[in-house]
């Protein structure tokens, strides 16, 4: 665990990690997929959580390998990332892809209010990862009425998965549950303290905070499968999918869960040049964000360009050939 945090360390202070845009990047290179001088923010997201760790990580990506210098910052994660991109704070932007999807529909926390960005690329998947103390009673969502649940941090695509999931098991996010809306680090204190029933965690694999989590509560936590709601789930949009949480990732019981991808997102505005080297970047150097975070071995570059109903950026459009 210690090597692993000192690797997330180093790549974020490479990386110049925290603070938003400033002297961005504006134009590309003299070739078509060369990216121009400038500086560029990504916003990330919880600390703790793979956002924030494969954030650096690209932040150093793109500085050691083109002309532009990136940083990266902490934030609360997918709404609040597209809110502050389109409103000029950063210049990349992680995002859940059903986030996204809201986002350009004019859905969700976006209800009647479309923002119009663009893809880089399509990345790695995050599981639904829901995990409750094993005295709590809690077995499936629906039990989790009456129980202290933390629903992930507020305007994070955490809290709208959870959100989607309480109502499809009848529940009122609202009332039923007392709602923590905390990031991952003190949930994860509140979860040890016996302050917290459970927590929803939407992230890739492995997240550290939740291996400090079921290594220091062995035995005393566990994960539940919430599968049974996949169908209402894709009724709200197609692109939840099933999956699974091995056992060897955390040392406990393969769990079957609902997996979700995550996109990389910029404003449409977003120079073409610099929208194709950065994606080339991801997908043909991908090898140098596995080795900050293994989610990353999830990025492939057959599916890199699947970021419907959020069209495509058309410099990355280049760069994966299409």
């Amino acid at each position: 665990m210690r090597s692993r945090i000192l690797i997330v360390s180093l790549a974020l202070l490479a990386a110049g990690c925290g603070g938003k845009r400033s002297d961005t990047a504006t134009t590309g290179g003299a070739g078509d997929c060369e990216a121009g001088d400038g500086r560029i923010t990504i916003a990330t997201g919880n600390t703790g959580g793979v956002y924030y760790t494969l954030g650096g990580g690209l932040a150093k990506l793109i500085s050691d390998n083109s002309k532009l210098k990136a940083t990266a910052a902490e934030t609360g994660a997918s709404v609040q990332n597209i809110q502050q991109l389109v409103g000029g704070d950063y210049d990349v932007a992680f995002s859940l892809a059903d986030t996204a999807a809201d986002a350009v529909n004019g859905k969700g926390a976006f209800e009647g209010k479309p923002v119009k960005v663009r893809a880089l690329a399509r990345i790695y998947p995050n599981a639904t990862q829901v995990v409750v103390r094993t005295g709590s009673g809690i077995k499936s969502i629906a039990d989790m009425r009456g129980k202290k649940i933390s629903t992930g941090s507020p305007k994070s695509g955490t809290e709208v998965i959870a959100t989607r999931l309480l109502k499809a098991a009848g529940l009122n996010p609202d009332t039923d549950v007392s709602a923590q809306r905390l990031a991952l680090r003190p949930t994860v204190d509140g979860m040890k303290a016996g302050q917290i029933d459970g927590l929803v965690w939407s992230g890739g694999l492995p997240t550290p905070e939740l291996t400090d989590l079921f290594t220091s509560m062995k035995g005393q936590v566990e994960f539940i499968d919430v599968t049974p709601h996949l169908e209402e789930l894709k009724k709200i949009n197609p692109v939840y999918d099933t999956g699974t949480i091995p056992a060897a990732t955390y040392g406990a019981a393969e769990t079957k869960t609902i997996v979700v991808p995550n996109v990389l997102l910029v404003r449409e505005d977003f120079p073409a040049a610099n929208a194709c080297a950065i994606t080339k970047l991801v997908v043909e150097k991908k090898d140098e964000l596995v080795k900050v975070h293994p989610a990353a071995g999830g990025i492939d570059k057959a599916t890199a360009a699947d970021t419907d109903p959020v069209p495509l950026h058309d410099g990355s459009r280049k760069a994966l050939g299409g």
